[in-house]
């Protein structure tokens, strides 16, 4: 499957892009580099269940273990001490980033409720989409019975794109359904 995404990109994208920007040269035109997905997890500090039970999860939902972060110092106010666990994240590339991507396109978005599309807003200005998720139950590894919490996530997905126009234009071509 992972393939056949990268192949569909290579053709029928990047012939697409190049025809609506009239780049004049093929390196031009915008490719993904990395989808990076991370958790915050202020309850770790406390809990350590929670963050066993964050790994697990990003584990089944990416297919790679997440790197687990943690405070570069001292906030009493927030009960955190230097070097506790505070998140996760992961950053896939190559063919986990096209199945994830295809995953998370054609099963986990249309799974949120009342879901009319994403927002075009959450553009950074240089070409890249941050998506925020509230729960993790829209991904169907995920069942409902196994997780103590639901908790949300962020998805950021990272282009070669020199603007949000090129952006947007490379996500619907994958099949990104925009709220437009």
């Amino acid at each position: 499957m992972n393939n056949s995404l990268k192949q569909q990109y290579k053709n029928k994208i990047s012939q697409e892009l190049l025809n609506k920007f009239k780049y004049k040269n093929i390196h031009e035109i915008p490719k993904l580099v990395k989808i990076t997905i991370n958790r915050g997890l202020g309850e770790a500090a406390q809990n350590a269940k929670a963050l066993d039970n964050s790994i697990e999860e990003f584990t089944l939902i990416t297919g790679q273990k997440p790197v687990v972060t943690r405070a570069k110092k001292s906030i009493a106010g927030f009960k955190i001490r230097d070097h506790v666990p505070i998140g996760l994240t992961v950053t896939l590339r190559n063919n986990k980033m096209y199945d994830f991507l295809n995953k998370l396109i054609n099963l986990s978005l249309p799974r949120i409720r009342d879901f009319r599309g994403i927002s075009t807003t959450n553009f950074d200005g240089r070409g890249n989409y941050n998506l925020g998720l509230k729960e993790q139950l829209i991904f169907p590894e995920i069942e409902y019975d196994q997780i103590d919490k639901i908790r949300g996530m962020d998805i950021a997905i990272v282009t070669t794109a020199n603007n949000d126009k090129e952006s947007l234009a490379l996500l619907q071509a994958f099949g990104m359904p925009f709220n437009i």
